[in-house]
This record gives structure tokens, sequence and C-alpha cells, in this order.
């Protein structure tokens, strides 16, 4: 990898390691977060390798109920490589029985190191029926997951993931953090932004600060929303005080991102700059890797189509190349479309800032009389539990 900018010393952060329970310390306090069809396991070990195993690299939302059926896919998708430690699995679920009996399984049969809990999905077909971020408003409801998940998940550590809340009038994070200490959850993250915005305009991180001061000290609290660099991620914990990040979108067709958070956090900024070169050689990995996991090469390829117009934002490619590699099913014609850019070319500037999606506001689709009462307990029906990721 070739860097425009040389690493130089730096004033570290003021950040301590991240502790989730009494065994798992997560150095430095970074985590990525789930991605439905993103974060499976090869984009994991990506990210992992460029950040040299530090951080925390968390799965795909897995539904509680598909999860304890013992779903075929749902399985595979919590299969992890051996060199992943800790293993960190995501939890969707509405049904605090179920969402127990999950907790349980992952313990008692050794499925990962650390659970997380979603409640930030804004998909408005998880919302209509009471799940995602819609669920937090809910008090009594998201308690009884939550104890639910704990006291089920033996030694392992439950985090929690939510959003501000459904929009301004219906704001749930303050409350949903204090039901969250209360019930023993090991850290909370916040995305600074509300159900209804999707991921328009910028997040709150003002809010990120606010959780940090109503919760106690000892609950660790990371924020995420709008984390596009490493600076970024440093300038969120001096504003807000944060116990670390959670990083999303910023990493899509980035994964080196993680070898420059892992700098800042050290005391180091080495702003991962590759050419072209570099990046194509990941691009052909990550395709590899998938067809290796899926156990096809053509379909590892088809899957890898989504993540070319992110590993390739801001350099000259050509939109006939582009359209080419966006619809290769093979490595050998993805690495042949790849040798006619340009090796030597240069990260642009244009490649940095936001990426990934960046919908608009959308009207919170909830439940008849969802809004009612926020302390009725009634669980969701069954087929609130999709396999829809976000947050």
């Amino acid at each position: 990898m070739t860097s425009t900018d040389t690493a130089v010393a730096a004033a570290p952060l003021t950040a301590a390691p991240l502790k989730l329970g009494s065994a798992l310390t997560v150095w430095p306090p970074v985590v990525l977060a789930p991605m439905a069809g993103i974060t499976n396991a090869p984009f994991r070990t990506l990210c992992r390798e460029q950040s040299g195993g530090k951080g925390l690299f968390v799965s795909e939302m897995i539904t509680t109920r598909a999860l304890v059926e013992r779903n075929a896919k749902t399985m595979n998708l919590i299969h992890f490589d051996p060199s992943e430690q800790p293993r960190s699995i995501q939890l969707y679920g509405v049904d605090p029985e179920t969402v127990g009996r999950a907790a349980r399984m992952i313990a008692e049969e050794d499925l990962a190191d650390h659970i997380d809990l979603n409640f930030g999905c804004p998909v408005p077909k998880v919302t209509r029926k009471g799940g995602g971020s819609a669920l937090p408003y809910k008090r009594n409801l998201l308690r009884e997951i939550l104890r639910q998940a704990v006291g089920n998940a033996g030694d392992l550590p439950v985090t929690m993931k939510m959003r501000i809340g459904i929009d301004e009038d219906h704001i749930t994070y303050l409350d949903a953090g204090r039901i969250g200490a209360e019930e023993g959850v090991a850290a909370i993250a916040l995305h600074g932004r509300t159900a209804i915005q999707h991921y328009s305009g910028e997040a709150d991180w003002s809010a990120i600060a606010r959780l940090r001061e109503a919760v106690p000290a000892h609950v660790p609290v990371l924020g995420n929303g709008d984390i596009w660099s490493a600076d970024d991620a440093a300038r969120m914990v001096r504003e807000t005080g944060c116990d670390g990040v959670v990083v999303g979108r910023g990493c899509l067709g980035r994964p080196w991102l993680f070898k420059e958070l892992v700098s800042v956090f050290e005391g180091t900024v080495d702003h991962a700059r590759p050419d072209f070169g570099y990046v194509a050689r990941t691009m052909l990995r990550h395709a590899e890797l998938l067809g290796e996991w899926i156990g096809d090469e053509k379909h590892g390829v088809v899957d890898f189509r989504k993540h070319v117009a992110w590993y390739t934002k801001g350099f000259s490619v050509g939109s006939e190349l582009r359209n080419g590699l966006a619809t290769a099913s093979s490595l050998t014609e993805l690495e042949e479309l790849l040798s006619r850019v340009d090796q030597d070319q240069p990260w642009p500037d244009s490649a940095d800032g936001p990426r990934g999606r960046t919908s608009g506001a959308h009207r919170v689709v909830l439940p008849e009389g969802w809004l009612d009462d926020p302390y009725d307990c009634a669980v969701p029906s069954a087929d609130a539990e999709l396999d829809t990721s976000g947050g």
C-alpha cells in the first residue's frame, strides 16, 4: 500500500481498552457494525487482517427465531473462521422468550464470545411489526428482552445498539440506555439518528454525549454515525466522551479503514491511501474469499458485484469498464478487467467521505396503536423477525 501521508507521531487518544464483561477486552475500542449481506466471514477477514487482528468484528444480524430453529442459512452465517477471536454475533428479536433461548443456545454451545442486540433497524418491514428501532419505545418490552438475554447468556457479555428514537417527538435513547444499564448490558452503542432519518442528514453526536452522561460510568457508551475516517473517530471520542466507536458504511469498499483506526488510537496517524493496484488486489481477494465461503467461484464473484462501486469510487475507471466489473462472473474475468485500469493511479480525494446508503427521511411505519402506551409489554407477532439488518 502506498500513502500520500507519511505516518507521523501524534498524541494518542485518551481512550481505554473496551471492557465487555469480565473476560473480554477489546483494543482499540473499535467495532465493525453489522450490515446485512456485507459483514459476512470474508469481509470480516479482510477488515481483521487490515487491523492486525485488533478490534471487534460483528457478524451479520441473526434472527433469534431462525437461530433457535436452526435454520440452515442462519447456521452458516454464524460460522466463524478459526482465526476470528473474539467471535461476535448480533441478534435481532422481538419475543423475550425466544431471545433468551437464543442467548442460552449461543452460551451453552459455545457459538460466540459476545452477543449484541439490535434495536436500531429502521427498515419499514421491521418497524411495522414493532421490531428494530420501533421496539425501544415499548420500555417494558425492551426491559424484558434485555433481562432474558443477559440472564441466559451466562458469562458472555451482552451489548445493545440503538437509535435516538422513532422521530423527534418520540425520543427513546435515554430511557433505553438507563434500562440497559439496569439490566446488566456490557455496553451501549448509539447511532446518532432517529428511525425516520434512516441515513439522511448528519448524525447528532451530541446525543452520544448526553447518553454518556446519563448512564453509569462503568457501562461503556459507543458512538456510531458518520465515521468516514479515523479523524472522524478521533473527533467523535474527543467531542462526546464516548468510550469507543462503531463503524458501518465508512468501511464499505475500504477495509483498510481499520488499519487507520488502529493507528489513530495508538498514537500515530497513518492515513491509508492505497493506489489502485492495491485496491485491485484487495478486490480480487475479497471475491476469492466469498467464493470459498459460498463454495462456488461464480456465486462468490456475483455476490462481490455489489462492492465494485464502493471499491472503485473516485478512481478513473470509465463507465464501460465499471459496468463490466459489476457484471463479471469469474475471478479470471474480474482480474482481466481490473488489469486494464492504471495500477499506479493514486488514491483520489473524491473517494473519501460518505459512502453506502444515503437514503432520505422516510415515514416510520408502525403497528396500529403502537404509540398509544410506551409501557405496554405486548409481544409483536412472530413475523416481525425478518432477516433484515441495519441500524
